[in-house]
């Protein structure tokens, strides 16, 4: 027997026996992140009812009326000191109802149903890989990263991919649906597929969370009046603001795997200067001593040699 899991045995004895809450009574500010883990849960689905009975126009907006309430359940935690265990454990099973299978069940009967098996098959890898990313997600929370890495995710989360997988149904309501021919209902399901891949994918994603912690001061102003024009045209041009966001955070995978790279690479590099470096030993010399590097060799020091007769009186 491996003699690792033994001890993995008892690490998973000691976490199941660990209490979910550490004194009886819980404050009422931890249960208020839940509560909107719970909400967007509702969204989730009741997408999924709205898709099986056909209307589109309800389940689309359940699944983004649950993907801004899972940007905000986590920020909420944090801002009342209200994280938990429990709650990123809820939270996890909400991303994976209303991102995972809500959006599947859409697109299926929206339109891969007429593949029939194959369509199953795509949204359903959809599915498991939006349920492999966020236990990757869980897995990876208590590692030790840089700083500069927050700021970025490992492939493409779950509530983007939701938003962007709906992309062809967006694309129906303005005038170009993609069923009218075999051939383009074929590029749907490769591209549902596409979407389930970037998800389990180590491709570096933005994902803003050091964006919220400062800002400048004349920078306040400007970002509620840009929030509320893009509440307003999310209401009242839903497709066309959707297609553009989905469109742009697209286009925008490239330059963030750019950016990236260029980030790891100066950090590399700013480690490897401060590290110690080989230019400045030398190996000693015959007698033991090491040589001082070039650069910060002394003089020999100066002797003087007094006689008696020479001396001050």
């Amino acid at each position: 027997m491996d003699p690792i899991v033994p001890q993995l045995e008892k690490h998973t004895r000691i976490r199941r026996r660990r209490r979910m809450f550490s004194h009886a009574r819980i404050p009422v500010r931890m249960m208020v992140p839940n509560f909107f883990t719970l909400l967007g849960l509702c969204a989730g689905l009741t997408s999924i009812r709205m898709s099986i009975e056909g209307r589109y126009d309800f389940a689309l907006a359940a699944i983004v009326f649950a993907a801004l309430l899972d940007g905000l359940d986590g920020r909420i935690a944090r801002l009342l000191k209200a994280s938990s265990r429990f709650g990123a454990e809820l939270d996890s099973l909400a991303d994976f109802v209303n991102f995972g299978v809500a959006p599947a069940i859409m697109i299926f009967t929206w339109g891969l149903g007429e593949h029939r098996s194959l369509g199953w098959i795509a949204v359903m890898l959809f599915a498991l890989a939006s349920a492999l990313r966020l236990a990757r997600f869980n897995t990876l929370i208590d590692d030790e990263r840089p700083k500069w890495q927050s700021d970025f995710f490992q492939g493409v989360p779950t509530p983007a991919a939701a938003i962007i997988v709906l992309l062809p149904i967006y694309l129906a309501q303005l005038g170009l649906d993609l069923r009218s021919s075999p051939v383009l209902l074929n590029l749907v399901l490769a591209y549902v597929i596409l979407v389930g891949l970037m998800m389990v994918s180590i491709l570096p994603t933005y994902s803003g969370k050091l964006l919220g912690e400062r800002i400048g001061r004349e920078w306040v102003l400007p970002l509620f009046i840009l929030s509320i024009a893009a509440v307003a045209c999310l209401i009242t041009y839903p497709y066309p603001t959707l297609t553009i966001a989905s469109v742009g955070y697209l286009a925008a995978l490239p330059w963030t795997w750019r950016r990236f790279r260029q980030l790891e690479q100066l950090h590399t590099a700013g480690a490897a200067a401060t590290g110690p470096s080989s230019s400045t030993t030398s190996a000693p010399g015959p007698t033991g001593n090491a040589t001082p590097p070039d650069g910060m060799r002394t003089a020999p020091p100066r002797v003087v040699e007094i006689r008696p007769g020479e001396q001050k009186r």
